[in-house]
């Protein structure tokens, strides 16, 4: 099994609680189709998919639109 990263065409949009439900063999596959690492149980992956995929929404998104100024880097 290669472990070469792989950019598919859609970057996956599952939400956090999408993601604790999965079930392994969907995890696997969302893993696999990245080439990303398939080892752990099943918790171990979930966590590394969360990580990996998921952005931290909370200090950007007001009412689920992006509010830029919050976005912004401060120097």
């Amino acid at each position: 099994m290669g472990s070469e990263f792989r950019m598919p065409l859609h970057y996956p949009r599952y939400t956090k609680r999408e993601y604790q439900d999965m079930p392994e063999w969907m995890v696997d596959r969302l893993l696999t189709q990245y080439g990303l690492p398939i080892t752990g149980d099943l918790g171990q992956k979930r966590r590394f998919a969360m990580g990996a995929f998921l952005w931290p929404t909370s200090h950007c998104c007001n009412n689920g639109g992006v509010d830029v100024s919050l976005c912004k880097k401060k120097v």
